[in-house]
């Protein structure tokens, strides 16, 4: 599970703060690849993000689309924290919430 903000790099220093606040993840340069300025702030580690990066979104929740895209993120770290991944009814019911999020909506 990783949990990914993408910014054009002119928002370097706002992905840079979530580093700092977090205490976690890193930033990514996706420029090589793309050809584009573009970076990706990351955490992975189900701790991590459920420490860390869900109560801090709880604390100061999202508005718009991406907060539905948070709800079902936090689904699925609660589903993996259950273990239920490990299951083939569980790894279902992840794989059917990860269909719906972001272009799936």
């Amino acid at each position: 599970m990783v949990f990914k903000i993408t910014q054009d790099g002119r928002n370097s220093d706002l992905l840079a703060s979530f580093v700092k606040i977090l205490g976690c993840g890193g930033i990514y340069n996706q420029s090589k690849s793309t050809g584009n300025n573009v970076l990706d702030f990351m955490v992975s580690g189900l701790s991590n993000i459920t420490d860390k990066v869900i109560p801090f979104f709880l604390a100061h929740p999202l508005q718009g689309a991406k907060k539905k895209e948070l709800a079902d993120f936090i689904k699925v770290a609660e589903l993996m924290k259950l273990k239920a991944h490990l299951t083939r009814d569980g790894l279902e019911q992840i794989k059917i919430i990860k269909a719906g999020m972001n272009r799936g909506r």
